[in-house]
This record gives C-alpha cells, structure tokens and sequence, in this order.
C-alpha cells in the first residue's frame, strides 16, 4: 500500500493545477485565473510502488458558478520519457524530494491500475490516509479481461474531456467536466461496459456523486461478468 506522506509541497498542488487548467480545452473558466479549492478525490496503488496515482476532484469558483473538474495525477521520482507535453510541473517534497507530476491520462501506470479498478481486480484507496479503502468509489464491468486491452496513453482532450481509444474500438472516456447524478445515483449510458464513479464536496457543503470515467467496448461483444 502506498504510504500518504503528511508533508509541504513546493509549490502545492492546487498552485500547479491553477497555471496548468487553463490550457485545458476541457476547462470552462473564463480569461481570469481559476480559484481551486480540494473536493475530493481517490488513490490507486501503484503494484511497483515507484509512482503515485491520484485521482484528483478540484472545484473553481472564479466564474459565474463553481466546476468541479476531475485531474487524474501521477508522481514520479524521476521524469516519464516521452511524456513532457503532459508535464504538470515539478514540486519539492518534504520527505521524497523532487517530484514530477503528469497528468496521469499519459501516464501508463494510472492506465493499467485504472482498468484494474473498473475491472475489480484493485480497491480504491482514500486520498488522504495510508491503508484505507474509499468505499465511495463505485465501478462495474462487463466484458473480457481488460488486462489484454492496448489502450494507448495518447490520450486526446476535447471540449468534453479525455478520450483513450482501443484497438477494434473501445474507448476509455475521463469526465472532465464533472456533473452530479440526479439524487446522487450515477448512471452510466446504455451502451456502456464499464463505469467509474464517485464523490466530492460541493461549494455550499453538500456531496455529490457522479460518473468518472466510462467505457466503450465498441464493436467487442460483452464475454460477460467479470
């Protein structure tokens, strides 16, 4: 299991995340700079334990009404070859020293412990405590073994979020944007065979509960449950 280090970061978090979602073609905000706040969030467990995977909720409220958007991060002790367009930026850690974060839909780590999550094969972790499943954190899966599945790490934003195509095409598709469920009850589409959901705080205190990340088998016919 990952250890959470209770630590300074130099510069935070939410300060690389206020210079870098701007450039996003996700990001609603307008030409001001956003005002985050932390709302919520997950962890996977790297299987190596070299990098750290964290799915971050982050909440702007510099525009008429507040985001919440979904950042998946990874962290690394060293730099992702290949993967400086996805470069978040650079932070001092107290305790592990200089860390890379990317975002982690470049990232092939994140992508492997992330259909292994949908897949049932790992937990989600709390974001904020070592050893400690998130039991918030929802998914399903219908289908064969997602193990076996090539999805790139050439991950494509667009105005709606984050696409990660498969051969045969199935696609893996981050919400961005995030939306809460009607009656905090997410729903993934129809034609769907496979969902992450979960929850984060909302501006005026409440919780709310949405869907992540879904996934398209395309024309991959369903093996059954997983």
């Amino acid at each position: 299991m990952a250890v959470i280090h209770h630590v300074a970061l130099k510069p935070t978090k939410l300060e690389l995340l206020t210079s870098w979602l701007p450039s996003r073609p996700w990001y609603l905000g307008g030409a001001g700079e956003p005002e985050l706040a932390k709302a919520g969030g997950f962890r996977l467990d790297d299987p190596q334990g070299d990098v750290g995977i964290e799915f971050m909720v982050v909440t702007d409220t510099s525009g008429t009404q507040p985001t919440g958007y979904l950042v998946p991060l990874t962290y690394r002790g060293a730099p992702l070859a290949g993967a400086e367009h996805a470069l978040v930026g650079t932070m001092e850690h107290g305790a592990l020293g200089r860390r890379w974060a990317y975002d982690g839909c470049h990232d092939p780590v994140l992508v492997a412990q992330l259909l292994a999550l949908m897949e049932g094969r790992v937990q989600a972790q709390d974001q904020n405590t070592s050893d400690t499943p998130d039991r918030e954190v929802t998914c399903s899966y219908i289908g064969d073994s997602l193990a076996r599945r090539d999805f790139t790490v050439t991950a494509i934003d667009d105005p709606e979020g984050t696409e990660l195509a498969a051969p045969h095409g199935a696609t893996l598709r981050l919400h961005r944007v995030l939306r809460p469920a009607p009656d905090n009850a997410p729903v993934p589409p129809p034609e769907a065979t496979g969902h992450v959901a979960g929850a984060w705080h909302m501006p005026d205190g409440t919780r709310a509960r949405g869907l992540f990340v879904v996934l398209h088998s395309g024309g991959q016919a369903a093996a059954g449950p997983s």
